[in-house]
């Protein structure tokens, strides 16, 4: 489904992503992992479309996306979640939702009571509907997490990008958001790319795993198989994790 052929990103004088190869299958959940500055979210900004890359090519259900401009990428059936979330803060949180409605693809005539009806199932999914008309801006970080999550839904994807989604979060809202994103794979047959730091999750919740370090695949593996690596463990993970 998606395909990274000798992918780089180049600032100048920095090297941030150095010719990252690697593929993700229809209906995978992969985790990418890393040290702080290995390059995890300038990747997810290249696929999104947020950055062109300096050299290679990024392939999304067989066509070239490189550079896509990312409204273009969104409607080729690829979305995202940021690490801080970026809502609307003086929207309400259907309305928040709605924005992801009429970003989505095929909907160029959709009318605005439409949108909100399709945004008040998104927000029902992930378990909002009854906060529906509070502003975004007085949401729980929980809450607005969900709402990445309903706003991303809402643009009809195929793949979903996850960035951190669980940072910030206690246990009890942890355990919630994985059979949240379980749940979101099983009902909308989506692919998912989730970078995050706390390996717990990673072993709980995803089927592989993509290892970063300094812009470049350090190596990649089933979970339980990538952290016992002692490339990971010296780079990254500093004990090993039974």
């Amino acid at each position: 489904m998606l395909k990274l052929d000798g992918v780089t990103k180049k600032f100048e004088g920095l090297v941030a992503v150095n010719n990252v190869n690697f593929q993700i299958e229809e209906g995978e959940i992969v985790g990418l992992i890393g040290p702080n500055g290995a390059g995890k979210t300038t990747l997810m900004n290249l696929i999104s479309g947020t950055l062109k890359p300096t050299e290679g090519r990024i392939e999304f259900n067989g066509q070239d996306i490189s550079g896509v401009a990312p409204y273009d990428v969104c409607h080729r059936g690829i979305s995202r979640t940021y690490q801080i979330p970026r809502p609307f803060p003086d929207m309400t949180a259907l309305m928040n939702v709605a924005v992801g409605v009429f970003c989505g693809k095929n909907r160029p005539n959709m009318s605005l009571s439409d949108a909100m009806l399709d945004a008040s199932h998104f927000l029902e999914f992930v378990g909002l509907f009854g906060k529906r008309n509070m502003l975004a801006r007085d949401l729980s970080l929980f809450d607005l997490r969900a709402l990445e999550l309903a706003r991303a839904l809402a643009t009809t994807p195929k793949f979903i990008l996850i960035d951190e989604v669980m940072a910030g979060l206690n246990q009890s809202e942890v355990t919630i958001a994985i059979r949240l994103i379980r749940k979101i794979v099983e009902e909308f047959h989506v692919t998912i790319m989730w970078i995050e730091h706390i390996m717990k999750i990673i072993m709980e919740a995803t089927q592989r795993v993509v290892v970063l370090q300094y812009g470049e695949v350090l190596t990649s593996g089933l979970p339980e198989v990538v952290v016992n690596d002692p490339r990971v463990i010296e780079a990254y993970l500093g004990e090993k994790i039974a």
